[in-house]
């Protein structure tokens, strides 16, 4: 078994045959994570020393990023001794993942291709979590996908999710076909580690496409709960559809020193407001970026590229959080 050491010089022991992120997690280590499949990137760190081996493909590293050393936990495990720039994430050590029966309480249209799914645990299993954490949802056969929870936690314990139709999805036929209330599922979470941090910065940057409102609603929520997480701070969303029906959310931003800036990349001729990328229309907005902590979730492609454009303008590479939608069939 051989050592591994983290930024903070705290270490854990390795598993032979077994990713750094999961030898991590026996140990009592969160690590950063999101998909674990080397798709999304939100695990990439660098190996300071040491010499680790890939157990799947590293799909979302560059490279350019792996000449420089740079790895993902969740594909790669270590040969010898090694030490990682990585960070053990105390805000997440306490959150149990469980995996709960539930049924669905309602469903909702919130566009002609999403619903608004309100799931319903049992009284005495209520799934604790940080806005901003996804679950994976269990249905017929074993069939899994993964949602982003929506809300802030509530005192019923209800949860919601959003759900985009994706063309000869699996389980889009379900959602958008024969799911009604009451059906029976199961769920497992919370997972992931997209969630608010303990930042000294000034300024909030929320990055949205498509449902990856759904988390940022969640955050926002949270944030409202909690005045103080949100005291002195400048906060600025930015959620970007195709055309105006993909915005079908409106936030609430009561109590904050927030703005709302929808982006359409494919707008209508009467379409007023702001057009193209989300990461351009917040570079166009010339933001203070060195005293900022940007949230972003929604697809791959706006994920890494806002992630190389605002490191690029100035935003530290460790204020940079993300949750990237993998899709599946």
């Amino acid at each position: 078994m051989v050592s591994v050491k983290l930024h903070s010089g705290q270490t854990f022991s390795a598993e032979p045959g077994v990713s750094l992120l999961d030898s991590a997690k026996a140990a009592g280590i969160t690590l950063e994570y999101s998909c674990r499949t080397g798709r999304c990137g939100v695990c990439k760190t660098t190996v300071l020393s040491g010499d680790t081996e890939a157990l799947k493909g590293e799909a979302s590293l560059t490279a350019e990023e792996m000449a420089a050393g740079m790895i993902l936990t969740c594909c790669r495990r270590a040969i010898t001794d090694v030490e990682i720039d990585a960070e053990d994430i105390g805000a997440l050590g306490d959150i149990e993942v469980k995996t709960l029966p539930c049924r669905i309480d309602t469903i909702t249209h919130l566009a002609d291709n999403v619903v608004e799914v309100i799931l319903r645990v049992p009284p005495a299993s209520k799934l604790h979590y940080l806005p901003g954490q996804y679950l994976d949802v269990i249905g017929a056969g074993g069939l899994r996908r993964s949602y982003s929870i929506a809300n802030a936690q509530r005192t019923d314990g209800k949860l919601e999710l959003q759900i985009r139709q994706v063309e000869h999805g699996s389980m889009s036929r379900y959602w958008f076909g024969d799911a009604k209330p009451n059906d029976l599922l199961r769920l497992e979470g919370p997972l992931g580690t997209f969630c608010l941090r303990d930042k000294s910065a000034s300024t909030l940057i929320f990055l949205a496409t498509g449902t990856g409102i759904a988390p940022v609603k969640a955050m926002l929520e949270q944030l409202q709960a909690n005045p103080e997480l949100a005291a002195g701070k400048k906060i600025f969303i930015y959620w970007g559809g195709r055309s105006l029906t993909d915005i079908y959310w409106a936030p609430h931003l009561e109590g904050l020193n927030a703005v709302f800036i929808p982006v359409l990349s494919r707008p209508d001729a009467q379409w007023q407001g702001r057009t193209g990328y989300v990461q351009t229309a917040l570079l166009d907005d010339g933001i203070e970026l060195d005293h900022a902590v940007v949230y972003a979730c929604g697809s791959e492609s706006m994920i890494h590229s806002a992630r190389e454009a605002l490191n690029s303008a100035g935003l530290p590479v460790k204020h940079f959080y993300s949750d990237a939608f993998v899709s599946s069939n």
